[in-house]
């Protein structure tokens, strides 16, 4: 074979070549371009959650610089879309004092959120002598001592969409549900049992996706 067959045949594949990653290119232009109008059109709404209630078995802040604490929440979440449903792959509960977690994460089992479904959770969260800093630690003291303390139920995890037979890839997940509890005389709870006291929220938590 000559050079010049060698050089034709050369050309022919690189021309081969291009138009299949052309033709690939064009594909994935079009089932990108397809995803993002199916988007567009069903405008996906982020799920809502709602503190129902919060019952309180232990929260002593008595010891300098440590607390201990146990709670059981009641927590709704509510699919808005119609056509679009949710898979919560990975949903962990815990409590904070001004930006510092003062329990352990909980771990809330994956499930899937039909539309305009709603899901609810009732998990414990505890901590057993947490060290808090100094100066959250006194403050935490005072509020107690005059009957309130504010504090923030977090919730982290990972969600994807699912529209039809298309599933989405992970994103993350951020609610934030305010919990004003109160003691002594002032206490706004209900006793439900030894040591035990439930406070009524209907809080809407903040949600980020």
């Amino acid at each position: 074979m000559s050079v010049k067959e060698c050089g034709h045949h050369g050309e022919h594949r690189r021309k081969i070549f291009r138009r299949i990653i052309a033709g690939i290119l064009i594909f994935l232009m079009i089932v990108l371009i397809t995803i993002l109008l199916i988007w567009a059109i069903l405008r996906p709404n982020k799920p809502r959650f709602i503190l129902q209630d919060t019952t309180v078995y232990a929260f002593n802040a008595s010891t300098p610089n440590l607390l201990t604490s146990n709670f059981q929440l009641t927590l709704s979440s509510r699919n808005p879309n119609d056509r679009i449903g949710i898979y919560y792959d990975r949903l962990y509960v815990y409590a904070t004092y001004n930006n510092q977690q003062i329990t352990l994460r909980t771990s809330i089992p994956p499930t899937y959120q039909g539309h305009k479904e709603i899901n609810v959770w009732s998990p414990f969260i505890n901590g057993n002598s947490v060290p808090i800093a100094p100066e959250f630690s006194a403050s935490l003291g005072m509020q107690q001592a005059t009957g309130s303390v504010f504090l923030m139920i977090k919730i982290d995890g990972r969600v994807r969409w699912k529209v039809g037979s298309f599933i989405s890839g992970r994103y993350h997940l951020y609610v934030r549900c305010p919990a004003y509890i109160t003691f002594g005389s002032t206490s706004t709870g209900v006793m439900v049992g030894e040591n035990a006291i439930k406070y009524q929220f209907v809080t809407r938590c903040s949600v980020s996706v």
